[in-house]
């Protein structure tokens, strides 16, 4: 008999008490010197821009007549040293920052060792609340994803092996793109349109955030909303796999949540990856480090579909 919590134990709320969840998910209080680990996030997407000789800067992916057209934008670092004739795979990253902060070229550090190791990036941006809704932004990221599979050819990546990764609400879009129905966002996309993902310390169920007082004045869920943007409640669309990670140091609620989507997903969660003496965003680092268990973790999830 397994020891592991259920889902029903891991799906039901530790406390009633919005302080807790005020805390629990309060990261930049948790980690004091986090404009230090963000500032250095910035340095390093310079350097990386900097670097590379090819990459495309603001590609709409948008209607153009979209209210939020300037917000729908991503940036595309292409693969190097591969092979002529070939087609990389993509990797499409989706940025954290609880729905209400940060921005894609804060994040150009992911696409540091990916290119070099033949895997084409993309980094895209969303606009942020309160002025838009959750929801709006669920939309922006499977319109994101939809465009860079019709861009294939254009940009030179295999359309058929597109994967994605996300930090924190990055990862909870990230399991959000692994529900899409994708042939009803477009009758030219194959249902199985996401090869795999990788969540970083993501977020399954919205609920605590709309209990977080100092998240839900600008994120503004109703009830309604977590039941349809929570993906542990929902069926992801295939079996293509998710690999999670979160840091060892993270509050009790991240853990609960990354627990909670290996539960409610058993055929796709492939592998847990430790991070020990991480916390909320130094778990970013292995991300960009060659050689890292992360890295070689996605680099066989994407070498093996």
């Amino acid at each position: 008999m397994s020891d592991q919590p259920s889902l029903a134990s891991l799906a039901e709320l530790p406390s009633q008490d919005p302080a807790f969840y005020a805390h629990a998910y309060n990261n930049r209080a948790r980690v004091p010197d986090n404009a230090t680990h963000m500032a250095r996030w910035a340095a390093d997407s310079a350097l990386v821009r900097a670097a590379a000789a090819s990459y495309l800067e603001n590609l709409p992916y948008g209607d153009p007549a979209s209210p939020h057209a300037d917000d729908e934008r991503l940036d595309y670092f292409p693969a190097t040293g591969v092979p002529a004739g070939t087609r990389p795979p993509l990797l499409v990253f989706v940025h954290g920052g609880y729905f209400r902060a940060l921005d894609k070229r804060d994040h150009s550090f992911v696409a540091g060792v990916l290119p070099r190791r033949g895997v084409s990036v993309a980094i895209i941006n969303y606009s942020l609340c309160p002025a838009v809704t959750v929801e709006t932004i669920v939309r922006q990221v499977v319109q994101s994803v939809a465009w860079l599979y019709r861009q294939g050819d254009a940009l030179g990546h295999d359309r058929d092996r597109i994967f994605a990764a996300g930090h924190s609400v990055g990862g909870h879009l990230v399991a959000m793109l692994m529900t899409a129905l994708w042939p009803q966002v477009g009758v030219d996309l194959p249902a199985g349109l996401i090869r795999g993902g990788l969540s970083i310390s993501g977020l399954y169920d919205l609920e605590p955030l709309r209990r977080a007082d100092f998240l839900q004045v600008d994120l503004r869920l109703t009830e309604s909303d977590v039941v349809r943007l929570s993906p542990a409640f929902l069926p992801p669309a295939t079996r293509a796999p998710l690999l999670t990670a979160v840091g060892e140091i993270e509050s009790s609620e991240y853990h609960r949540q990354n627990a909670l989507i290996r539960a409610a997903w058993p055929d796709n969660v492939r592998e847990d990856i430790p991070l020990p003496g991480r916390h909320h965003f130094n778990v970013m680092d292995d991300l960009a480090r060659d050689g890292s268990p992360m890295l070689r973790a996605l680099l066989a999830m994407i070498g093996g579909v």
